[in-house]
């Protein structure tokens, strides 16, 4: 990836993890520059093998606070794009990260609120800081769920918690969002970033990046089948190619040999030419 000074988010590399932290005075508010610069990155980090998985936190007190209101009662207001084309930043965001070859962990270390707490949605685990806290507050600001929102949520949390969570619009403490399901883990602020690192290091270190690629996208894109039997008709393909490459063999010979596996297989150039299979 190359050094590149962003102006809403800084990035650093290091042990094959890629930090991204959102950063604006304004609690790391969303705009379209924000939007931009995150699309690049998650370009960039999908061709660079180097990159094993992405954490993303936010500066400050904040994860994200939502989207920028500088533009006050108008802030919503698209009138230049016909109904039916205009198409919202947060989404095509949250379609971005559904497509990604890397595994994505977000290390929620404050408010993570409207854009901020649905931009976390595809993200693969969601990690919270004790001061985090998460809300779902569209109908509070007159508007209604984005960034895919509508699909994402129930899945994560049920239909029934979803519906409560977007129809009060209310903010919920990180331990309530550990109890819903939105979170993975709940941990000491001093201990967040140590806690995502650690669990990306795991990834990085002792797995195969083209089977996690795979295997990142078949367990997203299954929850839209109709039936299991789609889920094994790819599940066939990507075994059965899978069982051919060198990152098999070298799994089972380091298995038997009791050491640490050295896979060499890259995402950005080994993937099968079946993928990606939803298209």
């Amino acid at each position: 990836m190359q050094k590149v000074q962003y102006e809403t988010i800084k990035t650093e590399i290091k042990d094959h993890i890629l930090m991204i932290t959102l950063s604006r005075e304004n609690m790391n508010a969303f705009n379209r520059q924000m939007l931009s610069e995150l699309l690049q990155v998650f370009d960039e980090a999908d061709e660079n093998d180097q990159i094993r998985v992405i954490i993303m936190t936010g500066d400050g007190k904040a994860f994200c606070a939502g989207a920028d209101l500088g533009r006050g009662g108008e802030t919503f207001e698209n009138k230049e794009t016909p109904v039916g084309e205009y198409r919202d930043g947060g989404g095509i965001l949250s379609l971005r990260i559904f497509d990604l070859k890397k595994p994505i962990i977000a290390a929620i270390n404050g408010a993570a609120v409207g854009v901020g707490a649905t931009m976390t949605l595809p993200m693969d685990i969601r990690i919270a800081s004790s001061k985090a806290k998460m809300g779902f507050v569209f109908s509070k600001r007159g508007i209604t769920p984005e960034a895919c929102s509508g699909w994402f949520l129930p899945r994560v949390v049920g239909i029934s918690r979803a519906t409560e969570l977007v129809f009060t619009g209310k903010i919920i403490p990180a331990e309530e969002a550990l109890n819903l399901g939105l979170v993975s883990q709940v941990v000491p602020p001093e201990e967040l970033l140590a806690t995502a690192e650690a669990l990306a290091k795991d990834i990085a270190d002792n797995t195969s990046a083209t089977s996690v690629t795979l295997s990142r996208q078949l367990l997203w894109k299954m929850l839209g089948a109709d039936h299991p039997k789609e889920s094994h008709l790819i599940e066939s393909k990507m075994i059965q190619w899978a069982g051919q490459q060198a990152d098999a063999r070298e799994g089972v010979h380091s298995f038997l040999e009791k050491r640490k596996p050295d896979f060499t297989m890259k995402p950005s150039k080994d993937l099968p030419d079946f993928y990606p299979w939803w298209e």
